[in-house]
């Protein structure tokens, strides 16, 4: 269930990243009190956060923040993604997808390590 939490808060700090964005309100990167250098106690803070959420909620969550994620890039022009720095040097939809693409690729590292000690057969 960890994992799930930490998919599902990367998922919706994107969207709080967004929303933001459309609000013209400025935005705390990675999160507010959080540094980039920090991404292991922000982890935690999604476990903390989502503790309490029985593991098919926590799925429905994903999957909503997932879909609401592709229904915001859909509404944006190739410009709005790409056209222009967004954080730094990085475009927002560079941004999105380091923080949704590379949490995924954890949490896909970590199963497989996992499955690995347990004796279960991967495919490719």
């Amino acid at each position: 269930m960890p994992t799930v939490a930490y998919l599902v808060g990367w998922n919706e700090l994107v969207l709080k990243w967004l929303n933001q964005d459309s609000a013209n309100e400025p935005i705390n990167f990675p999160e507010t009190g959080f540094k980039w250098n920090e991404l292991g106690r922000l982890a935690q803070k999604f476990y903390r956060d989502y503790e309490g959420i029985p593991y098919p909620q926590l799925i429905e969550r994903l999957e909503a923040a997932k879909n609401r994620i592709v229904a915001m890039i859909e509404v944006r022009s190739n410009d709005d993604l790409y056209g222009r720095p967004w954080y730094d040097k990085w475009t927002m939809g560079r941004m999105i997808q380091f923080n949704t693409s590379s949490p995924y690729d954890n949490a896909r590292g970590r199963l497989r390590k996992w499955l690995k000690t347990k004796g279960v057969s991967q495919t490719p």
